[in-house]
């Protein structure tokens, strides 16, 4: 039963609605054209304890906040950041059993990750752990660090921090979870020093120009674009292939799909892209 006081509420109009949506799609490529309620409900106590009486003055603070932090505080209302580790756990399984096989015969001791759209920071020390696991110690003769990028200021504080409730660790292998954290209250274990400092964490929105100094031999970016319609995901797709080395590798949500019709990748398999000429490297 749902005991929701709706009348709380302040009321959305159509106008505001898609003022707020092309707002939204405009500047940060998120597609908000289904969510009305989603809006109502998660906004309507932020514009009460700023004194707002409606969405149109709330749309004014949001566009002329040149600090971008009230945008910022609205875009973490609105995107749902779930994670946990070892979620789409195949993806590390293929990581490390033929993606880093594969990059470190064509690799000269450096490897460039980027987890784009990180949330909480799961993913980011996710792919670190695989990466250890896997080299061991030549991990010594190797730069491996990991770009970890995300719109949300907020959870990037928090994934700096690399503190998670147990509920977060039940899909790692027990092994792991021994290895790679530190156990420092009852629910709470910390990522070890070792693994977080192998992330380095960036705020970074996805609609701008992709531009690394050297190309990214291994992007995740998973369970981003659900939030994209397909024109705005397909010139993602093709920003991230830009930024790809030759023989690297694009591992998306197995919800989420590419346009296989468009995109310039190699399917692999399942979530899984590979940049490869037409007669391999």
């Amino acid at each position: 039963m749902n005991f929701t006081n709706h009348s709380s509420l302040i009321s959305l109009t159509e106008k505001e609605f898609h003022d707020i949506i092309s707002f939204v799609y405009k500047n940060y490529g998120i597609d908000l054209s289904n969510k009305k309620k989603l809006i109502e409900g998660r906004l309507s106590y932020t514009l009460k304890s700023r004194g707002i009486q409606s969405f149109t003055e709330y749309l004014k603070l949001l566009q002329q906040d040149t600090t971008a932090s009230e945008v910022k505080l609205f875009l973490n209302k609105i995107t749902t950041n779930h994670s946990y580790f070892a979620r789409e756990n195949d993806h590390f399984d293929f990581l490390i059993q033929q993606a880093l096989p594969y990059l470190e015969k064509h690799r000269n001791h450096d490897l460039r990750t980027w987890s784009a759209g990180c949330s909480y920071g799961q993913e980011p020390y996710n792919i670190a752990m695989a990466m250890d696991e896997y080299f061991g110690r030549r991990s010594l003769s190797w730069d491996t660090t990991i770009l970890a990028s995300d719109i949300s200021s907020e959870v990037l504080q928090k994934a700096k921090n690399g503190i998670y409730p147990a509920n977060n660790m039940t899909s790692l292998p027990p092994s792991w979870k021994e290895k790679y954290f530190q156990k420092i209250s009852d629910d709470s274990y910390q990522v070890t020093e070792k693994i977080r400092k192998e992330v380095v964490f960036q705020n970074f929105n996805l609609m701008h120009p992709i531009k690394p100094k050297k190309p990214f031999d291994i992007i995740f970016c998973r369970n981003v674009m659900i939030y994209f319609d397909n024109e705005t995901t397909n010139q993602l797709i093709e920003r991230f292939y830009q930024a790809t080395a030759w023989g690297g590798y694009l591992f998306i949500g197995h919800s989420e799909s590419i346009d296989k019709n468009r995109t310039k990748y190699t399917y692999i398999r399942p979530a899984v892209y590979q940049k490869l000429p037409k007669k391999g490297i």
